[in-house]
């Protein structure tokens, strides 16, 4: 009798010791292997970050390179903590504010999120984490418009308030379940990466700052060199290798529709990089570097929007169509004399619009027909069509006007541009007390 009163004892023991774990698990099982491609995910859009600022600061001159890399670098610090604290709040919350963006108390500092697993059994941490290194390179995009002229506390308050006021919004109303443009239509706005979201509310901001800025010191008259365009060619490399993360990743899963992306990601950048070369050698009678490298941007960003929903043809004829439009808005500006400073309208803002509204003609039949089933009868693609230009124009209309009263409240208040003597000095030197090339004398 004593033997089973212990035994009964004991079990009851290990009950009280391993009933807290055995109850308190999410309903949701953890899918290990999604969570892993989504970990490995939100490291290679991460990698991303440096690898924008070795490609914009090869681009500038020798005097700016530490100056424009640290645009990019301060971003993943400043953006990080913005994003645990609110960020995601306002991202991935209920609506608030008529929808203007959403908000959960839950979710500040990240709190609610400790022992929450999504439905397609990945943490929540690490959707977080994944979504946070969009939150951070989209501001660091626009950095290329108003290179080498801007005060580096102004760039730092910008991106703060462009994250909470123009990017968080955007996300909300494209990603969040409850979001206007992600319910608009039969299946909503297309933007399966950040099309929208990321290139073209970055690049139309940086349009706007170049424009409200004005040109650099000697622009276009006094030469411009690189400083390194094999580093440029590098952070090339360096950003298509990280948007298979990019893309790829924001399936949310490791299966067939994280297949399609990565597919489609590899074929729009191949298409783009070969499309701008045959251009290049026609117009210039030579291929250089930098066309190759801004090829391959323009297939990756165009692409990014219709990942999830076109074939390998609808990527490819995607990377042909940006490589052409890039080209031709570089061109353009060319002529227009503005300095957009690495061309961040011209290859994000250009290439985002491109891929958002012509995906609408390469999208596959699964989807139309899911899309159709949704609409309860029929959807074309020209309605699909509208549906994009609708989300394309509100985009651009609300990036460009916040962009706008955001450098003018900064500009009224610590001043934004750099003056001229910090100018002539350079970003290295006059805001960091460094040089990029050690003893060399900067140019």
């Amino acid at each position: 009798m004593s033997r089973i009163f212990y035994r009964l004892l004991a079990i009851a023991g290990a009950l009280c010791l391993f009933a807290p774990s055995l109850f308190s698990q999410s309903e949701t099982p953890v899918d290990t292997g999604a969570t892993a491609w989504m970990l490995t995910s939100t490291a290679l859009v991460l990698m991303m970050v440096p690898g924008l600022a070795m490609f914009y600061g090869g681009l500038v001159r020798t005097k700016n390179v530490l100056g424009t890399m640290m645009h990019s670098f301060v971003a993943m610090g400043i953006m990080t903590i913005l994003w645990v604290v609110a960020g995601y709040a306002m991202c991935f919350g209920p609506n608030v504010l008529g929808g203007w963006f959403g908000w959960d108390n839950g979710f500040l500092f990240l709190k609610k999120l400790d022992d929450s697993i999504l439905d397609v059994g990945v943490p929540e941490y690490v959707f977080s984490m994944f979504q946070a290194k969009f939150a951070i390179i989209t501001p660091a995009l626009i950095a290329g418009a108003f290179a080498e002229r801007v005060r580096f506390k102004s760039y730092v308050v910008f991106i703060a308030l462009w994250g909470l006021l123009v990017y968080n919004p955007l996300c909300h109303w494209v990603w969040a379940s409850d979001g206007f443009l992600f319910n608009l239509g039969a299946n909503g706005a297309i933007d399966f990466a950040g099309g929208t979201v990321v290139h073209i509310s970055a690049g139309v901001s940086g349009l706007v700052a170049a424009l409200f800025l004005g040109a650099r010191r000697g622009f276009p008259k006094t030469a411009m060199p690189p400083s390194n365009l094999v580093m440029t060619m590098i952070g090339g490399g360096l950003l298509w290798v990280g948007w298979f993360g990019f893309n790829a990743g924001s399936s949310i899963q490791s299966g067939l529709s994280t297949a399609q992306a990565l597919t489609a990601t590899q074929v729009a950048a191949a298409a783009g990089a070969i499309t701008w070369m045959i251009i290049e050698g026609w117009h210039q009678g030579k291929a250089t570097a930098l066309g190759l490298v801004s090829g391959i941007l323009a297939g990756l960003v165009a692409v990014t929007p219709a990942a999830g929903v076109v074939q390998p043809i609808g990527a490819m004829a995607l990377g042909v169509l940006a490589s052409f439009g890039c080209y031709g808005a570089i061109m353009i500006k060319n002529k227009l004399k503005y300095d957009d400073s690495l061309d961040a309208f011209g290859v994000h803002g250009v290439g985002g619009i491109i891929g958002a509204i012509f995906l609408a003609f390469f999208i596959r039949p699964s989807w139309m027909q899911a899309a159709a089933e949704a609409a309860g009868g029929s959807w074309s693609v020209w309605q699909q069509l509208g549906v994009q230009i609708v989300a394309v124009a509100i985009a651009v209309v609300y990036a460009g006007l916040m962009t706008w009263i955001l450098m003018l409240l900064i500009n009224k208040t610590m001043g934004f541009r750099s003056t001229a003597e910090k100018e002539m000095q350079g970003l290295d030197s006059a805001y960091h007390g460094e040089h990029g090339y050690g003893f060399l004398n900067p140019s």
